[in-house]
């Protein structure tokens, strides 16, 4: 796990972290905006669909990358294979990358060309999604839409500007392996960083069950899907229980020859109060940060009296977390990479791929940080810690009283005034209804299944609007690839995110600007519920 100091940031300002992991530093002779090499002619990669829009690497994407600049050069290599991971005392056979969970922490300054080369080592095709990244459709890593998978033995070169300072995260974007170790956090320094603190702490949460007890992400998404294991236990238990819509009949019936690996892992009784429902519907075994389970924490150590930033990203595929640091409140400085105006909390809920940056002034002893499956049972651990080697570490299910205190959504966060979105009336308004049951699991958008031939047109210099009306009794973290957007309110332009909470029978108003061509995914970052059909397309039109 990278640690750096205040002072190492600003010396250093790029970081290698990892056995295997490849960082070096090149000149910044190269156009970026010229369309690089890459393996399986992505530069070329036009997808299928309907005449009239701009494609991946149309001449008005390599435009927009030109305007972006051209800083130096940061080389990185990533490798993902089969490997047997060890989560602090429990070992598990998945897929990674660098046989590290998480990745290997990739860092670049703003404005520097971020060049990662891809090897697919595994028995399956791949790609890398640079999630919350402002960058170059060719780059964005959606197959068949931006890119054509990489095929198992071949490399792809991801290769853009990274303009925007921020906290994200890479991750596969085929079908469900981000629920493995396919993730690896980024992040992009800001040359000119306008906060003062001595450490900073790097974050990552994960929900976690690939190898555990024979399951596979796989497997439970057979189990959720009419005539698994959901429906089985509805049966057992009647009807109403494990539904996000209590006292209707299940639909499905079982299947004999359903082929699903492991346990049962459907989670059949949940509820959240922040959420307004239920947790979720998968019940992982574990949950961990930086790769570790509760039982053996990683432990970040610092002094009394540090000015500690926290870098909090959930790279979950199903649960949401709650998040205190025991005997510390917390002051939030970003959310999704951009600034917000401070605002101090003793608790955070931090959805799918989200990402929240936050202070902490560090007392004397030794504290647990806590990321609570909301809606779930069980949590993840780690431990900050200013005391003397010895001292004994929180027990595995400690539960700091700050879980329960102070919590501020995302929608009562202000932008920062040099990030926030220019008061301007929408050219567009677009409304898109989520839609689906858990009965069936028929999760999508409007009642359509995804295809890639889809598009929602946009045109460029835009100032758009849309509403996503969430008709269902679950709760989605909606994604938009590729922009960042204002979570609109009825007095005031919201803090920029590029992922937020829709809870179940509300709705959720963002604006974005259309200043970024290509064919952009819009989809919900519960991965069940993408891979069930819950994504879109968005299409800048000629």
């Amino acid at each position: 796990m990278y640690k750096p100091s205040r002072r190492t940031l600003l010396r250093t300002p790029i970081a290698a972290a990892g056995a295997g992991f490849l960082a070096a530093c090149t000149s910044s002779g190269s156009e970026p905006g010229s369309g690089p090499q890459h393996g399986n002619g992505g530069a070329q990669f036009v997808p299928p669909g309907p005449r009239g829009y701009v494609n991946p690497s149309d001449p008005e994407v390599l435009a927009a990358e030109r305007k972006r600049g051209s800083g130096h050069v940061r080389t990185f290599r990533f490798t993902a294979a089969a490997a047997e991971l060890d989560l602090g005392g429990r070992s598990v056979r998945t897929w990674a990358y660098n046989e590290e969970v998480p990745g290997p922490l990739v860092r670049v300054t703003a404005g520097d060309v971020l060049d990662l080369t891809l090897a697919n080592r595994l028995p399956a095709t791949t790609t890398l999604h640079s999630h919350g990244v402002r960058l170059r459709c060719d780059m964005d890593g959606v197959p068949d839409l931006t890119q054509r998978a990489i095929a198992s033995g071949d490399d792809f070169r991801y290769h853009f500007v990274a303009k925007h300072p921020g906290t994200y995260l890479l991750h596969s974007h085929v079908g469900m392996q981000p629920d493995r170790a396919l993730y690896a956090p980024l992040v992009v320094d800001d040359p000119k960083e306008p906060l003062s603190y001595d450490k900073e702490w790097v974050v990552v949460i994960d929900d976690w069950l690939d190898g555990v007890e024979g399951s596979t992400p796989e497997g439970v998404m057979e189990q959720l899907k009419p005539g698994g294991a959901m429906d089985m236990g509805k049966m057992a238990m009647g009807p109403g229980h494990g539904s996000a819509h209590p006292g209707k009949k299940a639909t499905g019936h079982p299947t004999p020859h359903r082929k699903s690996t492991g346990p049962d892992r459907v989670l059949h009784h949940s509820y959240s109060r922040m959420l307004h429902g239920e947790g979720g519907s998968v019940a992982y075994p574990h949950y961990l940060v930086n790769g570790r389970l509760p039982g053996n924490p990683s432990v970040f150590r610092c002094r009394p009296g540090d000015r500690v930033r926290l870098r909090i990203i959930n790279a979950g595929s199903e649960t949401a977390f709650r998040v205190a640091l025991g005997d510390h409140a917390m002051t939030v400085t970003h959310t999704d990479g951009y600034p917000v105006k401070h605002k101090q909390t003793d608790a955070l809920l931090v959805g799918m791929a989200e990402r929240y940056d936050v202070l902490v002034t560090a007392k004397d002893g030794v504290f647990p940080l806590v990321a609570l499956a909301e809606g779930k049972k069980g949590g993840a651990l780690a431990v900050l810690s200013t005391a003397k080697a010895g001292r004994k570490l929180p027990p595995a299910d400690v539960h700091p009283h700050e879980l329960d205190g102070r919590t501020v959504p995302a929608h009562r966060l202000l932008p920062d005034d040099s990030v926030a979105l220019a008061d301007r009336h929408p050219d567009r308004e677009m409304r898109i209804r989520i839609t689906g049951t858990m009965e069936k699991f028929d999760w999508g958008f409007d009642h359509k299944p995804y295809s890639a031939q889809q598009r929602h047109a946009v045109r460029a210099g835009e100032r758009v609007r849309l509403t996503l009306i969430n008709a269902t009794g679950m709760w989605h973290p909606m994604h938009l690839h590729g922009h960042t957007f204002s979570l609109a309110g009825i007095d005031s332009v919201g803090a920029r995110k590029d992922t937020a909470l829709v809870l179940p029978h509300r709705k959720l108003v963002i604006d974005f600007d259309a200043d970024n061509p290509g064919l952009w995914m819009l989809h919900c970052h519960n991965q069940y519920h993408s891979e069930s059909g819950m994504m879109t397309v968005l299409g800048y039109k000629r």
